[in-house]
């Protein structure tokens, strides 16, 4: 009890201080989530409970680093306006004292439950580290009761973590990240009849796994559920080498798409694709809502790269969540969309048609485009941010916050249509209709970022501002 008045004393004074109202923090989002001081990282948590969305979040209140992991909680009835709820978690047990690293959030028979990693350190080091997988079921005071369910596992190392869990024909089941011996990354696949109980069923995926050659040391954040006749896993692969046109963040994130025996732990799946592919997206986590639609939100953000020359350091706080998102498989693919709620935001609305040459200038602080084309052009964000369309695909280009050399991202395919969502200082780009996406911050040093066109394409634009949705 001690440790945790003292860490909530500590959080008090740290969010007070830093939470920012200046003026010239023109970064900070107008309708995504942003923590009020320090850090965030991780979606954690995603549910609709008795109707409410409830989304936790991994974050460090008291600095703008990696230490201090804490879950903070939002709720919403529309996924447009979000509302602050008390912090959900704290590390202040044996078994989480350093850090309640990320998990996920069930309805137990109308008892809210998390499920998250606690983490401790034995040692100075990373390999002296262990880890517990935990559940906090709350209870009629809002408050969540901690417990440790699952230790060490054998023939792994200490870096263990990031549990989902749902329910299936009566059992819940659980995909966790793990790392074998050989410091290969894995996903395992338990099996429990109460939360509390749990079997190791087997490795489902990852590095060395059947098919899938040396791929990563660590495969975090995974996410397992069934979409459009298909067992998707999400995860994100730490340690695969670059390539020309892919793979080309400081760690990746994709999907397999296969079926689950639940029986024997045999997952055949298809190979790795990307998720997303632009600058920040990582650790994304997925819910199934009450009107059956399957939701995603991710962090705009890539741990290890260039975090720390972000301007947003000046004001106190750093990263930021994507929108929510529907995903749909057409044709063997995972697609994206956001979710039809956020057209509530828009407002103003212009329709442009012509060359891209001669269409205006339009402000990009807080808007949504909608643009059909044929032939080849350009987008200039303030010339911070570069998105060029051509016959190869897209090619996404921003200035570097640490080096002078330009960090360029790819899509590889044909081009027909682009929704582009701009909020002060990110971008989302979704390419035919959710097939791929793009996710970037970018940092403009305009007070007012504007949107130019080039080139020769004719273009048919729908353009709206959108309005502002606060944190309340």
């Amino acid at each position: 009890m001690m440790k945790e008045i003292q860490l909530l004393k500590q959080t008090l004074h740290a969010v007070m201080n830093n939470y920012s109202t200046d003026s010239n923090d023109r970064y900070r989002p107008t309708w995504h989530l942003s923590p009020v001081a320090g850090l965030l990282n991780d979606p954690n948590g995603f549910i609709q409970f008795n109707g409410q969305y409830h989304l936790f979040y991994q974050w460090n209140p008291l600095a703008c680093d990696h230490s201090n992991k804490f879950w903070g909680h939002w709720s919403s009835s529309d996924l447009v306006h979000w509302k602050h709820e008390p912090v959900a978690l704290l590390p202040t047990e044996n078994f989480d004292i350093d850090g309640c690293f990320s998990g996920s959030a069930v309805n137990d028979d109308g008892q809210l439950v998390l499920i998250y990693t606690g983490n401790v350190m034995l040692g100075e080091t990373e390999a002296d580290r262990t880890a517990w997988q935990c559940i906090a079921r709350q209870g009629e005071d809002g408050e969540f009761k901690k417990q440790a369910v699952i230790g060490q596992l054998e023939g792994y190392t200490g870096h263990i973590r990031d549990p989902k869990v749902w329910k299936e024909n009566g059992l819940w089941y659980m995909v966790l990240a793990a790392q074998d011996l050989k410091l290969q990354g894995k996903v395992l696949l338990l099996e429990s009849p109460d939360l509390e109980n749990w079997t190791l069923k087997g490795e489902i995926a990852g590095s060395d796994f059947k098919k899938t050659g040396p791929f990563g040391y660590m495969w975090e954040c995974p996410d397992l559920f069934r979409l459009d006749g298909h067992d998707v896993l999400i995860s994100c692969p730490q340690g695969v080498a670059p390539e020309e046109r892919r793979y080309l963040s400081m760690y990746q994130c994709g999907y397999l798409l296969g079926q689950l025996d639940y029986s024997t732990a045999d997952y055949p799946h298809s190979a790795f694709l990307e998720l997303d592919h632009g600058h920040e997206f990582y650790a994304p986590q997925t819910t199934l809502a009450e009107d059956g639609r399957r939701l995603l939100v991710g962090w705009m953000g890539v741990p290890d790269q260039d975090e720390f020359s972000q301007p947003t350091l000046e004001f106190g706080w750093i990263h930021m969540m994507s929108c929510p998102r529907e995903l749909r498989i057409k044709d063997g693919l995972l697609y994206q969309l956001p979710v039809k709620e956020l057209q509530s935001l828009r407002r103003e609305h212009q329709h442009v048609t012509g060359t891209a040459d001669t269409l205006p200038t339009f402000k990009a602080s807080s808007a949504e485009l909608i643009i059909s084309n044929t032939g080849s052009f350009e987008i200039n964000i303030s010339n911070t941010l570069w998105l060029i369309c051509d016959s190869t695909g897209i090619t996404l280009t921003r200035k570097s916050l640490s080096s002078d050399v330009n960090e360029v991202r790819y899509w590889d395919q044909t081009v027909n249509k682009l929704q582009i969502l701009l909020d002060r200082s990110s971008v989302e780009i979704f390419v035919n209709d959710g097939l791929g996406t793009l996710t970037s911050r970018y940092f403009s040093q305009d007070e007012e970022p504007v949107l130019k066109f080039s080139g020769s394409a004719a273009l048919d634009v729908d353009y709206w501002t959108l309005e502002a949705a606060p944190l309340v």
